[in-house]
């Protein structure tokens, strides 16, 4: 990583316990996600420089703001942060402009004015330079709260769950005009979420924190389809958690493992041996359902047939949990609407599925679901 990248190693005991690391390259989006009181909003409060750690390292564009051993602390007016809140904290009584002004101390008070139409025009708020917050909606006032963040020429942008505000609509577009401005910005950009989806679609890398400890961190696939443990499986919603043992390798290179009464092929060892006992997981989109109607050669692949238990339509999906023959513990994972409804998919009937070998993730034995 470029050494102008953003380095963050955070330890403390109390009042918020903390061991966390991060790193996060200029241009990259880095997502902390977790179940609330995990520490996330705390971590940003200390990147910015409004909670000191009792031990850490913040270092950003080559320079240190933080460094506990050598009992370096830079205030928060002395480091490049742009900060976006979740009640985006504009000021009621300053116009949209005055408000992106507020980030524009650094320039000549006669440039300001200028500047901060240009900030507003950039995050496409152009002709509502003289509205005061209360005559904007809230995804206007959330672009002004990035145009204010944005002015003030940040080293590193802070997002403090930016989106949850606004309704589902306004949030993709808010997304998507996030997605745009980053390609624009070389600079490193963190984003507290809870919305694990959220993440997936917007972060390059993502950082699990459960009681102030990151847990894992990687690519946002890598996290949610291939945890490094049950415990994270947990974390990230996965419902398709299992015990199992290892049985043996074959000749093609396929792990086989003994589970829910069936014999599977894994398409990675992870180092297990013969005789491992191991939790495993999968998560819903590597389970396909089989077509009633034309049968396919992939069909043959780790073929599960089971009764359905439950379906339930969700709009354009349905969530189907299917429990297998022999088998006490349900899969579920969901289908178009569409191909449930062709298949004639309903409580109590009987179904196939093909459990994908480069699917199923096999991690040290846990806690099964």
């Amino acid at each position: 990583m470029s050494a102008k990248g953003l380095f963050v190693t955070l330890r403390q005991a109390a009042p918020i316990p903390l061991d966390c690391s991060l790193q996060c390259a200029p241009g990259e989006l880095t997502a902390l996600v977790g179940p609330s009181g995990s520490g996330k909003s705390t971590v940003l409060r200390c990147i910015a420089g409004l909670h000191r750690p009792q031990q850490g390292h913040v270092a950003c564009a080559g320079a240190a703001w933080l460094d506990t051993e050598k009992d370096l602390v830079l205030p928060p007016q002395q480091r490049r942060v742009g900060m976006m809140f979740q009640n985006y904290s504009l000021l009621p009584h300053l116009t949209a402009a005055g408000n992106v002004a507020l980030g524009l101390e650094h320039l000549p008070a006669q440039k300001r004015s200028e500047k901060a139409r240009e900030w507003l025009a950039r995050v496409h708020l152009h002709g509502l330079e003289q509205r005061r917050p209360e005559q904007l909606s809230g995804g206007q006032q959330q672009r002004v709260a990035l145009a204010r963040a944005l002015a003030r020429e940040p080293q590193v942008l802070l997002l403090d769950e930016p989106f949850s505000a606004v309704d589902q609509v306004t949030r993709r577009k808010l997304q998507q005009e996030l997605a745009r401005l980053r390609r624009e910005l070389e600079i490193p950009i963190v984003l507290v979420t809870h919305d694990l989806d959220e993440a997936r679609i917007l972060a390059d890398r993502m950082v699990l924190l459960h009681r102030g400890t990151s847990l894992q961190s990687g690519r946002p696939e890598e996290v949610m389809t291939r945890p490094a443990n049950a415990a994270i499986a947990h974390l990230v919603g996965l419902n398709n958690l299992f015990a199992g043992r290892i049985v043996a390798h074959n000749a093609e290179g396929m792990t086989i493992l003994e589970s829910l009464g069936l014999r599977l092929e894994v398409a990675r060892d992870h180092g297990f041996t013969p005789g491992d006992k191991v939790s495993w997981v999968i998560p819903p989109e590597g389970i396909l359902l089989h077509r009633r109607d034309h049968p396919s050669r992939g069909e043959t692949e780790n073929p599960v047939t089971g009764r359905v238990v439950d379906c339930i339509a969700l709009g354009p999906y349905t969530q189907i949990v299917l429990r297998p023959d022999g088998g006490e513990l349900p899969l579920t994972f969901s289908v178009p609407t569409h191909a449930a409804q062709r298949n004639q998919i309903a409580a109590g009937a009987t179904a196939r599925v093909t459990l994908l070998a480069q699917a199923i993730h096999l991690m040290p034995q846990g806690e099964p679901q």
